[in-house]
């Protein structure tokens, strides 16, 4: 394959790029950062500076590259992860308005297929969305839209990726965890009822190569792994991964009361299932469960 991955220093971009890579494909990475550009020349990948919002650049950097193949993996969150909604806005744009370009250009480089990352948290429809984050979950539906239907018009391949939440060694958000863990600022949370689909990155970067190659054209998927579990759990794991004491437990009102966003994200309950993409990826996570994949980051560490 010939890939033009559009959002390539982020999370999973990194993991893809490597294994895109390691598989023998050719790979153009956009960033809109110079400074990141090294770092996508050492992982292998061809660097594209260009911003996605920039409909006439982004077209030209995708048919320099002649892609075969597209991932969006678009998002301009802040480094440790959402603390608010209004820490969404820039990415609601790009699920937007970038979703709408990169799928312009996809099409006019004559690519034949493209996979986009979404968000399983905030994707599909359900009743009784928050306020707060009913903007993100408009821009979700809107990305997953804009793609499904230029695959049921025949315009290009087009498949969703409904990602857990993201993990790993190398990502942001289990790196500050873990350091809050250890100065005992991760708390458990006292009667916790949340089912939280969660997946390393390394698993979701597998799974967006397997839905590139094998999928159904207008197929959506959860890329989650074999076992939701609750935020205390998440929380527990996290500390031991980073050799912390066990989290203390607090009322759920207290978070609400400090962060409200990431209160009302965190107690969801999501029990979704990877059977389909078991079933029809051949996709098997490497790491079933997150605690097997925190398990690992603290044998490396060791």
């Amino acid at each position: 394959m010939n890939v033009f991955l559009a959002g390539g220093s982020g999370a999973i971009g990194v993991p893809l790029i490597r294994q895109l890579v390691d598989g023998g494909h050719q790979v153009t990475a956009s960033t809109r950062s110079e400074a990141k550009a090294a770092q996508l020349r050492e992982l292998g990948a061809t660097p594209a500076i260009v911003d996605a919002l920039d409909a006439d650049a982004l077209h030209r950097a995708v048919a320099a590259a002649h892609p075969t193949h597209v991932i969006h993996q678009l998002t301009a969150l802040p480094k440790g992860g959402p603390k608010s909604a209004r820490d969404l806005a820039a990415t609601n744009r790009l699920r937007i308005e970038g979703t709408r370009n990169l799928l312009a250009a996809a099409i006019a480089a004559r690519a034949r297929r493209i996979a986009v990352g979404s968000f399983a948290p905030i994707a599909g429809s359900r009743p009784g969305m928050p306020p707060e984050v009913q903007a993100a979950a408009d821009a979700v539906q809107s990305m997953e839209s804009q793609i499904l239907e230029a695959s049921r018009s025949a315009a290009i391949e087009g498949v969703v990726l409904r990602y857990g939440l993201f993990y790993g060694p190398e990502t942001t958000s289990t790196i500050e965890m873990m350091a809050m863990a250890r100065r005992r600022l991760l708390p458990r949370i006292r009667n916790d009822r949340s089912l939280l689909p969660c997946i390393h990155v390394e698993d979701a970067a597998s799974a967006t190569i397997a839905a590139l190659q094998h999928a159904p054209a207008g197929s959506t998927y959860d890329v989650v792994d074999d076992e939701p579990v609750s935020f205390s759990e998440i929380a527990t794991a996290v500390a031991e991964a980073a050799g912390a004491p066990t989290p203390i437990a607090v009322p759920l009102w207290l978070p609400r009361l400090f962060a409200p966003y990431m209160a009302r994200m965190l107690s969801l309950r999501l029990p979704l299932s990877n059977s389909k993409a078991r079933t029809e990826l051949g996709w098997r996570p490497a790491y079933p469960t997150m605690r097997d994949g925190l398990r690992r980051i603290r044998r490396q560490a060791a």
